[in-house]
């Protein structure tokens, strides 16, 4: 199977499920915000190895990827399917909050604001959780003329604390100290 289909040249793209849509559609923007900020997260995964951490992000990855498949697919139905398999749930929020509860743990109380940056893990994750944030308003926004399940929105907001977190705890980690504004 190649690669390139040319079925796009026109600036076109296919949905799950059928149709197209013009490639600047809210829905493809969408979803091409999640897949960057994945794309962010195997960065961060590539820059000093940290088990734990690594670890929550690939669980992170692999929702992502399926975050990704309900945005691009039209059909409501389609969409539970998606969810259900991905096992997006209050629970994987509840796996979520959890882990910024052990980081919290390990931090010390946070009295003000820092400025990302740090070490090259830290300043990743800060990068990510701003896309992240961008990934999360473009869902926003779709969710005006498209039906999105609000848990999108809810993991999306928990994982941009989670990625904040996480950077924090990398620079921690490293020894490195947090500049604050």
């Amino acid at each position: 199977m190649k690669i390139y289909t040319k079925t796009g040249d026109r600036g076109d793209t296919g949905l799950f499920g059928g149709g197209r849509v013009p490639k600047d559609d809210p829905r493809v923007q969408a979803y091409g915000d999640v897949d960057e900020l994945n794309a962010a997260l195997g960065l961060v995964r590539s820059i000093e190895l940290m088990p734990r951490v690594d670890e929550v992000l690939v669980g992170v990855q692999r929702d992502l990827f399926s975050i990704g498949a309900l945005l691009a697919t039209p059909n409501t139905a389609k969409m539970a399917e998606h969810l259900a398999k991905a096992r997006l749930d209050d629970e994987r929020i509840a796996q979520l909050e959890h882990a910024i509860d052990e980081c919290d743990r390990e931090l010390e109380p946070l009295r003000s604001f820092i400025l990302p940056g740090g070490t090259p893990k830290s300043a990743t994750l800060h990068v990510a959780r701003t896309v992240c944030r961008r990934a999360e308003r473009r869902i926003v926004a779709l969710r005006r003329d498209v039906e999105v399940p609000q848990l999108v929105v809810t993991y999306l907001n928990r994982l941009s604390d989670l990625l904040f977190m996480l950077a924090r705890v990398a620079n921690r980690r490293a020894g490195a100290g947090e500049v604050t504004w």
